[in-house]
């Protein structure tokens, strides 16, 4: 199967309304200079080797300024970043630099990408998983390095994490729209705890039943003077950076075209 785009087929907001079983309401817009971010008080469910980071994401550029879509700080610069219209993944005490041979030059559609972690796991390559709408993604070979098994790489632990930027840095800030972030601390999910397909488009689904864990987050960015209000339950909320105002909410969303 090739990769699904989420293209808003549907015209109308009536046809939506039909087609979506599961509304996403609103967006959050980024202008490459606002961020959120949390850092974490207490220890994760996950012991910082097990984790599910889900968004929603339309891009609004694809010039060759890096950007990042979630970032950790283990080692500095853990994270899902793109280069131009490459994507990759950091992390380790090494820096290992890991891209995928596929390209992201939609700036017009809305595409869902999960970042699965587990370093429990026996099979090397089932440790960090990355997939977009719906299907797993390659590393490439030459600058791929599995992770050691049981590695502590730091996500949902007390340490800083940051959507839409560079973590410490003072740059990597993302151009474009997210909608439903979604983090379960010490659970790996398979894409389909958040969307699946329908009619040959990827679309959200309701993700009652999901377990968050003691740092997981849902965010919904439903209140327009708190965009990082946290709905899991846990009040993980975000912090802003860049202080976007009410305007930077937007119907603009996977369910609703703006």
């Amino acid at each position: 199967m090739g990769i699904l785009q989420n293209s808003n087929a549907i015209p109308s907001a009536a046809g939506a309304a039909g087609f979506y079983s599961h509304q996403i309401e609103q967006s959050m817009r980024l202008d490459g200079a606002e961020s959120l971010y949390q850092t974490f008080s207490g220890a994760g469910s996950g012991g910082g080797k097990t984790g599910t980071f889900s968004c929603w994401l339309k891009r609004a550029t694809t010039d060759t300024t890096e950007e990042f879509l979630f970032n950790f700080n283990k080692f500095s610069a853990d994270g899902l970043r793109f280069v131009g219209d490459a994507y990759g993944y950091l992390t380790g005490t090494s820096y290992v630099f890991r891209t995928t041979p596929q390209v992201f030059r939609d700036v017009g559609g809305w595409n869902h990408i999960v970042f699965r972690v587990d370093t429990t796991q026996s099979t090397a390559a089932d440790r960090v998983r990355l997939y977009l709408n719906g299907n797993q993604l390659t590393f490439t070979t030459t600058t791929y390095t599995n992770l050691s098994i049981n590695t502590d790489v730091g996500i949902f632990q007390n340490i800083k994490h940051e959507i839409a930027k560079q973590n410490n840095g003072s740059g990597g800030y993302l151009k474009g729209y997210i909608a439903e972030c979604i983090g379960t601390d010490g659970q790996s999910y398979a894409p389909t705890q958040f969307a699946e397909e329908k009619n040959g488009v990827w679309i959200p689904k309701d993700p009652t039943g999901t377990t968050f864990g003691t740092n997981g987050f849902h965010l919904k960015f439903q209140d327009s003077s708190a965009l990082g209000d946290d709905s899991s339950g846990n009040t993980n909320d975000f912090s802003t950076n860049g202080s976007p105002g009410a305007d930077h909410q937007v119907l603009d969303s996977p369910t609703f075209g703006s």
